[in-house]
């Protein structure tokens, strides 16, 4: 059937991608708004936390794809969705700044090595072959995973109430386990052998793919644009009801 994976490994990771994208599509519309509304954090201080979050994960994401190669991607991936699921819900006893801030590291830093050791997963399962073909089904996958959980926080905006928020994020966080437990259906991949020593540095030496990824992170702007300064925007600046925030967003 057209738009859908092939059976086997392929249509598992597009179910475990779809999970974990409906959390993170109930966690982008309607984050900004909990921590402004329900937890009293600036907007100021939203930025920062996400800022460091993002930033720890994205250095530690490094270590963790090389521990995905080592070990096995699988049996790094499965417990890193489990812990992306208890970040999320430790967000629901966060009360003031700092204990935001690591909060906020601890989701980023789970997230960020996930995606890595999903990639990784995809390239033990599948030949080179037919990975362009899967990335672009999961991407599509991800997608409609993303509307999905946009809408269930469109729910929680227009009801507006703490138990609404901490009901997204519970629903959040089940989501990431139920990925995980998807995650365990697939084979696992052999570990990948430590390559030769060389220099640290040698990936920029490619120099168009420096370029590419340098262009990337400035194109990856728009998240927090989604995420945090348009619902913001939407709320404090219009006069539109807090649940226009969910179908703006995507």
């Amino acid at each position: 059937m057209k738009g859908i994976p092939p059976a086997g490994p392929p249509r598992v990771l597009a179910l475990a991608y779809l999970a974990g994208s409906i959390g993170d599509g109930a966690y982008y519309v309607t984050s900004a708004l909990y921590f402004t509304r329900i937890v009293g954090l600036s907007p100021g201080q939203i930025g920062f936390g996400l800022t460091a979050g993002w930033a720890v994960g994205s250095v530690v994401a490094v270590p963790l794809g090389q521990l995905a190669d080592r070990r096995g991607p699988r049996g790094v991936a499965v417990p890193l969705a489990v812990a992306t699921a208890v970040s999320l819900l430790a967000f629901l006893l966060v009360h003031s700044f700092v204990p935001f801030v690591l909060t906020a590291c601890l989701y980023g830093s789970c997230q960020s090595g996930l995606a890595a050791t999903r990639q990784a997963l995809l390239a033990g399962l599948v030949g080179p072959s037919e990975r362009t073909k899967l990335r672009a089904y999961l991407q599509s996958t991800v997608n409609a995973g993303l509307g999905l959980g946009a809408a269930l926080g469109g729910v929680a905006l227009s009801l507006g109430t703490r138990p609404a928020y901490l009901t997204v994020f519970a629903l959040d966080a089940l989501s990431f386990l139920a990925s995980a437990a998807v995650l365990m259906r697939l084979p696992a991949p052999a570990p990948v052998p430590a390559p030769a020593a060389g220099p640290s540095s040698s990936v920029l030496r490619d120099r168009p793919y420096a370029l590419v990824t340098l262009i990337n992170t400035f194109m990856l702007l728009y998240m927090p644009l989604l995420s945090l300064v348009l619902p913001l925007w939407i709320v404090r600046r219009t006069a539109a009801p807090a649940w226009t925030v969910s179908p703006c967003s995507y």
